[in-house]
């Protein structure tokens, strides 16, 4: 296994790896456990892995858990014992906590009301000159200094709102999306009492070797490079900054204080403030607890590191606490230093484009994803993988939501703004009591124009921007999952521009798209397919062929699974309407092929065969009562049916005996009933051609002058 460096901070110093051989220290007592103790947690850690019935990564996980040692388990299950103490969010303990301490509260609040208070002035001053929107890029700059002065828990507020267009200006959210962790580093002798103290090992015991210093920092802690003394094996120690939960706790004590204000007085305002600072709360607390995000660093492994281009480091359960977090060492480099990358013979791109397909794997298949992938939580390592690291901050994707972002996608290719301005109900943007209609013309207003590309030249930063100005115009509430996928996929966007200005992520991911449209059973998704596909009773070969095309692309793409879950869906009880399209356009690719036959035949024949045939009636336009244009569109629909088939025959993992399954669908009792229908159809739309071509009238020659 390759040394792999996890780095959890933004930021990494730049202090050398220095081995440095570890003098003796006094030896904390090792924690005693009972044997019952052991066996809770351990079903504990069982029962923790195991996902909701509901959930549509259960039967991976359930192999997760069926391929894990009952070692690591075990090991799981004493790393959550020694977090079994550790600080979860309760806004009645704060309460009871600084309620009876008001020096240091008045101390804090005056220092946070100076550094936000002087901001506002500065606010009211342009608005009252004049240059509010003028000088929004400086004052959010500002901003983000005065987050970063302010310390951990404004950093995290600050990059919270970097995610929220219904609460920012875009100009604000470039800047804020810019915070990064830094902070000065603790002393060094902290570090190493805290993991004695929180490992019951001295230091000694557990390293050959550690960096004298910090690798890099962050606002919740600081990473060592460090070699096991037990395996030699190379990891990363991340130890959680002295004094961090009773900074975060007092700070969120004085928010939720202003929150209970803001809902009081503040009428422009109609969300929950309060209920918003408490979910954000909870997050940044998980975070202080590292044995959780060591669980989400082995559920995002098991979920998505399962393709040979990923690399998601492993813990050493055995090392790991609520305060210290130990990690296999990633050998890598910043997704955003692209001469390094280069230097190694890789390609951004191509890195990027990975990162690109992970992360629509995340939102839109199994919808656990990691919600911070800024430059430092991306690394490439030396043989091209993609390293994720730092699993602080994770979100769900609501499986409803997760197809009606698909079907969202598809009504914005057919411009459909009233389909879209509805989506927004499914995807939790709107209270169903608002009305979404003053919201279609805004979103026919900037669509159009973003449209006037096709979708895969749609440069997604300015798709946000533009979507960012409608939201923050209306009462839209952007649920927190919404925001940070937008982030996501414009981070990575980001990374490929500097290596590509003409990169468009949204042409990347399409393919995705287009597999998922093609091959995905869930009826949301087949009737989004069928939306796309029909239009005014018509198919659309076109938009079919294009989807082909683009899935393709995609590696997990089955020509077998694009099939199959049409049939299925047009066979239905349900199916009726879609049967009456299909019969009606069956009748009209039949008679494309048979007259499409003839013409070509006729156009091979010599001119003295041609004469001979058709006794000297031949004409112009051939042998059929067709007009040039009618001829050309019925060629034109056999060769693109052609085509399609052709790309069906030529996917990579296209084989005959996989239509066996097919083949039996065919053989139900509805099936013979459609097929009945087309024959009837295509027989008698053949035989009224015939009555025509025989019916006829000769053309007449242009007259002679008399």
């Amino acid at each position: 296994m390759s040394p792999v460096m996890v780095v959890a901070a933004s930021s990494t110093l730049a202090q050398p790896f220095t081995s440095w051989r570890l003098r003796a220290s006094p030896t904390g007592k090792p924690w005693e456990r009972s044997r019952a103790r052991l066996r809770l947690r351990v079903r504990a850690a069982i029962v923790e892995a195991r996902p909701s019935p509901v959930s549509n990564d259960s039967m991976k996980v359930v192999q997760v858990i069926r391929g894990r040692g009952a070692e690591d388990i075990q090991a799981e299950a004493r790393a959550m014992s020694r977090a079994i103490n550790a600080s979860v969010y309760s806004p009645e303990l704060l309460s009871n906590e600084y309620g009876s301490r008001p020096i240091k509260v008045v101390r804090r609040a005056l220092q946070i009301l100076i550094a936000l208070g002087s901001f506002g002035a500065k606010l009211l001053l342009d608005q009252r000159n004049g240059v509010l929107d003028r000088n929004k890029r400086v004052r959010g700059a500002e901003l983000r200094g005065i987050f970063t002065l302010l310390g951990p828990t404004f950093v995290k507020l600050g990059q919270g709102l970097s995610t929220r267009p219904d609460l920012c200006p875009p100009e604000y959210l470039e800047e804020l999306s810019q915070l990064q962790d830094a902070l000065p580093t603790f002393p060094d002798e902290e570090a190493f009492s805290c993991v004695e103290r929180e490992l019951g090992l001295s230091l000694d015991s557990i390293y050959s070797s550690i960096s004298p210093s910090p690798i890099a920092a962050a606002s919740l802690g600081q990473v060592y490079k460090a070699q096991l003394k037990y395996s030699g094996q190379v990891v990363a120690v991340k130890v959680q900054r002295p004094g961090i939960e009773e900074a975060i706790g007092l700070d969120f004590y004085l928010i939720r204080g202003l929150g209970f204000f803001i809902n009081k007085y503040v009428d422009i305002i109609t969300s929950d403030v309060v209920a918003l600072i408490d979910e954000f709360a909870r997050r940044v607390y998980q975070e202080l607890n590292y044995v959780q995000e060591a669980q989400n660093a082995r559920r995002f492994k098991k979920l998505y590191a399962d393709r040979e281009d990923i690399l998601v480091p492993e813990i050493f359960w055995d090392y790991t606490s609520a305060k210290v977090l130990t990690m296999e060492w990633v050998d890598g480099v910043k997704l955003n230093e692209q001469v390094a990358i280069e230097k190694q013979g890789l390609k951004v791109l191509d890195l990027v484009n990975t990162g690109i397909q992970c992360s629509l794997r995340q939102l839109l298949e199994y919808g656990y994803f990691h919600a911070d992938p800024h430059p430092g939580n991306l690394l490439a390592t030396p043989d091209g993988k993609l390293a994720f690291l730092d699993f602080g901050m994770m979100s769900e994707t609501p499986e409803e939501a997760r197809f009606a972002i698909i079907g969202h996608v598809v009504h914005m290719v057919n411009r459909d703004y009233e389909a879209m301005a509805r989506d927004y109900y499914a995807l939790d943007f709107l209270s169903p009591d608002v009305d979404v209609a003053p919201i279609v013309p805004a979103l026919r207003n900037f669509f159009d124009d973003a449209l006037s590309y096709t979708v895969s030249e749609l440069n997604f930063k300015t798709l946000v921007d533009g979507l960012g100005s409608v939201l923050y115009q209306y009462p839209f509430n952007v649920p927190a999952y919404y925001a940070l996928i937008l982030r996501s996929l414009t981070v990575l966007e980001g990374l490929a521009l500097n290596a590509d200005p003409n990169f468009k992520v949204l042409a990347a991911s399409y393919p995705y798209f287009a597999k998922r449209l093609l091959t995905d059973p869930n009826p949301y998704l087949r009737d989004a397919l069928i939306e796309l596909l029909f239009k005014d009773g018509k198919f659309r070969w076109g938009r079919l062929e294009n989807l082909l095309i683009q899935g393709r692309k995609d590696r997990d793409f089955s020509a077998k699974d694009a099939l199959q879950p049409v049939l299925k869906l047009l066979l239905g009880p349900n199916g009726e309407e879609l049967r009456m399209l299909v019969i009606k356009e069956a009748v009209r690719v039949t008679e494309a092929f048979v007259l499409g036959t003839v013409i070509d035949t006729y156009s091979s024949m010599p001119d003295l065969l041609r004469s001979l045939i058709f006794n000297g009636n031949g004409n112009s336009s051939g042998p059929l009562v067709l007009s040039k244009a009618e001829q050309q569109s019925l060629i034109e629909l056999r060769n693109q049916v052609s085509r399609i088939w052709g790309l069906l025959q030529s996917s990579e993992n296209f084989d005959p005996a996989s239509l066996q399954p097919i083949v039996q669908v065919l053989q139900q009792p509805e099936a013979r009933n459609l097929g009945g229908r087309v024959i009837g159809g295509i027989t008698q739309r053949l035989a009224a051609r015939l009555l025509q071509q025989v019916l006829r009238v000769p053309p007449t020659s242009p007259a002679s002058a008399t």
